[in-house]
């Protein structure tokens, strides 16, 4: 409705005047103006609630504040059976399941804890408000910027506009999965805003989180698109809102009933609109369309993935109390947290029976809710689902009770056995069961658990939910896509190489180091655990002068450039680099049409490594090493001589110096010598690092002095999937 259509509903009635009351139009209602305090007194009121018990509180230095002590966390041990109709008969197929349990379990969540989707609600019409070309990382994505607008000609003062951002692949060979997230465009561009103007912020943010790829570039990079879906453009989260938003517009703006839906219902329910848009895009193939979300909207996300069968996975992020974590646990966040004025909007007006301390019904507490969690995680039985958490020291609170969700996610895996899925694989005694450590996964079944050692966020495990998804939905990854712009940084994706950067920013934290190795393979493998042979002579050689290897394989230089960008130099201040970075952006093919655009790319890549190597260390001396002769195609040698000559311009000979020992491991003609190099031609043969080690000792005691009895660098990292000794692994690929 304009702002001007209420002065000309009045003026249109006074120039009607003459007419018979009966022949007037019907006043349009108009939308409540009640406060958060009234709307939730409201409730209590029809429920006959005189008196609320206060929640906890989140602050453990606090009088009141929640149980943390698991000794007392589990004073209702025994949880409504799952597997149990309510008259008492067990259930044994999966046909009595869909048929009688499930429907039961799904009434009673309605009825008393999320309330009920009306069976009329306005219909959502899409429509798409711009197409803009993109990029994720480095991979060129389409991005719609798409409106779901619900029919308000029932209420036409309560205006519903769904905001959704749909970002896909712009080379995807066919349809693509897509997975929704639970967010808006706008929040995170402010987000960045302010971390821009606040660096300690963006400093939190990186413990938090770690310093993955973010989710969307991950996404992409694996050929699954991802939807940002604004909650509040659905339903306001709070308790004002709730004569508004979709809740609102349905009610003609008057107050809820006991059990009406609340906003948990109303935000998957509008993830559930954007799955209907979904089926009409041939872009995407809405038979794997997921949803996501952290915290509260993790809740929203269980809550979406549990009433929509089509959605075929979910990614359940920190979601505690209303979400995973049991209503029975004594652990951290309560039931009367979420039936205090703060909460009560996410769920049904019934919810607050649960925490009432005086009623005309008398009192009630959780063990008296009918459901609890570990039955909405079976309503997502069989379908994929992944329940993820961080630690309380970086910021996943306690009052999440990971150990309480850990429980309830067990107990859910009957029902996924029973109708033909994997479970977590650890048994049915949810009573005593117990976490696995932190950073390991429990990812072999359709259900699926993860406690990763970042914050309040699902950031780190996005590496190994896509895999797992991917497996499991028989997609497949496309290939990396082609080298890009040598200067610019680019993420490795892979969930290998994610993990190896979490190792190597673990390392770089333990400081201790005065000579600091970079590159790709050929140095990765000089330093590594699983290269047992090529260790020894490491240690050999530059045991004394605190030297540490931050190689890592299959790395071009954008790839290395990015790792230094996003932590694994941060703080270290060697006093001396070691750099050997080129061979993966020359490659064993020879461009036919001239290697002029390599060489200059290349060497432009190099120039913005040694630039951040100054800048993120400014005292340390550049050992710029040139690029080794390959023979697996003698005809990149050219190549390999025109940029290792410009990277002798680029050095000073002072703070970046040069280093050439090719002229020992090839001949002239750039034929390798023998023994020098692996049978691939290409990797450096024990040999050939001995030839490499006893050039770098005479720099390294002019600038450290001879090396120290003692050795104080980081222990030596490998190759995160290696289980013994790799002999194949490939420089390029």
């Amino acid at each position: 409705m304009t702002p001007t259509a209420p002065f000309l509903s009045l003026l249109l009635s006074v120039l009607a005047g003459s007419l018979a009351v009966a022949q007037q139009p019907p006043t349009q209602p108009q939308p409540g103006k009640w406060t958060t305090a009234e709307d939730h007194r409201n409730m209590m009121e029809q429920l006959g609630i005189k008196a609320l018990r206060p929640g906890p509180s989140g602050n453990e230095k606090a009088p009141d504040h929640a149980n943390i002590d698991e000794a007392k966390a589990n004073p209702y041990p025994d949880w409504p059976d799952t597997l149990k109709l309510k008259n008492g008969k067990k259930v044994t197929s999966a046909k009595t399941w869909w048929k009688q349990r499930r429907p039961e379990i799904v009434e009673e969540f309605e009825r008393e804890v999320l309330g009920r989707v009306p069976r009329v609600v306005p219909k959502i019409t899409w429509s798409v408000a711009s197409t803009t070309n993109s990029t994720a990382g480095s991979i060129p994505t389409i991005e719609k910027e798409l409106v779901g607008h619900a029919d308000n000609t029932a209420c036409p003062s309560i205006s519903v506009d769904i905001q959704m951002t749909l970002v896909t692949p712009a080379n995807a060979k066919g349809p693509v999965p897509v997975m929704i997230m639970f967010g808006s465009k706008a929040f995170m561009k402010r987000m960045a805003e302010m971390m821009a103007k606040r660096p300690e912020l963006q400093a939190q943010m990186k413990a938090a989180m770690g310093n993955d790829p973010p989710a969307a570039e991950q996404l992409i990079a694996n050929g699954w698109g991802y939807a940002l879906l604004d909650p509040a453009s659905i339903q306001a989260d709070n308790g004002a809102g709730l004569t508004r938003g979709i809740i609102g517009l349905v009610n003609k703006g008057e107050a809820r009933k006991p059990d009406d839906w609340g906003a948990l219902r109303a935000w998957g329910w509008g993830a559930s609109r954007a799955l209907d848009y979904f089926e009409t895009d041939k872009t995407i193939d809405a038979k794997k369309v997921g949803i996501e979300g952290v915290s509260r909207y993790g809740k929203a996300a269980l809550v979406t993935m549990a009433f929509d069968p089509r959605f075929a996975v979910a990614l359940v992020g920190s979601s505690g109390e209303g979400g995973t974590k049991p209503h029975r646990r004594n652990f951290g966040e309560a039931v009367e947290n979420l039936t205090g004025s703060g909460e009560y909007h996410w769920m049904a007006g019934n919810f607050l029976k649960y925490g009432a301390a005086d009623a005309t019904f008398g009192s009630k507490n959780a063990n008296d809710i009918p459901v609890d969690s570990h039955e909405l995680i079976a309503l997502c039985a069989p379908r994929l689902t992944f329940i993820s958490y961080g630690i309380p020291e970086k910021g996943d609170a306690k009052w999440l009770d990971q150990q309480g969700s850990f429980m309830a996610t067990v107990n859910a895996g009957r029902v996924f056995r029973l109708l033909g899925a994997k479970d977590l694989g650890v048994g049915d005694d949810y009573q005593n069961a117990k976490m696995p450590p932190v950073n390991t996964g429990l990812l072999d079944g359709h259900l699926a658990w993860r406690q990763h050692d970042g914050g309040h966020t699902d950031a780190p495990n996005w590496k190994y939910f896509l895999p797992w998804a991917n497996k499991f939905l028989k997609h497949t990854p496309p290939p990396p896509p082609p080298p890009v712009k040598a200067s610019l940084a680019v993420p490795r994706t892979d969930q290998n190489s994610l993990t190896a950067h979490s190792q190597l920013l673990a390392k770089a934290r333990q400081g201790g180091i005065d000579v600091y190795f970079a590159g790709d393979s050929i140095t990765r493998r000089w330093g590594a655990l699983d290269r047992p042979d090529l260790l020894a002579n490491w240690k050999r050689n530059f045991f004394g002068w605190n030297a540490a290897d931050f190689g890592w394989g299959a790395d071009t230089v954008q790839n290395i450039l990015w790792r230094l960008e996003n932590g694994e130099l941060d703080g270290v201040n060697p006093k001396v680099l070691v750099l050997l970075a080129g061979t993966n952006n020359v490659g064993n093919q020879a461009a036919p049409e001239g290697d002029e655009s390599k060489v200059a790319a290349t060497t432009e890549a190099l120039q913005a490594v040694v630039a951040t190597m100054r800048a993120k260390a400014p005292r340390a001396v550049i050992i710029l090493t040139a690029i080794f002769p390959r023979n697996d195609n003698p005809a990149v040698m050219p190549t390999i001589g025109k940029i290792n000559a410009n990277l002798a311009r680029l050095a000073d000979g002072k703070t970046v110096r040069f280093l050439n020992i090719n002229d020992k491991l090839a001949t002239p003609d750039g034929k390798l010598r023998a023994g020098m190099m692996d049978p691939d031609q290409l990797h450096p043969a024990l040999p050939a690092y001995q030839l490499w080690a006893d050039a770098l000792k005479p720099i390294f005691t002019e600038l450290l002095g001879p090396p120290a009895a003692t050795d104080h660098a980081p222990a030596p990292t490998g190759d995160p999937r290696a289980q013994r000794p790799v002999n194949n692994e490939r420089s390029s690929r």
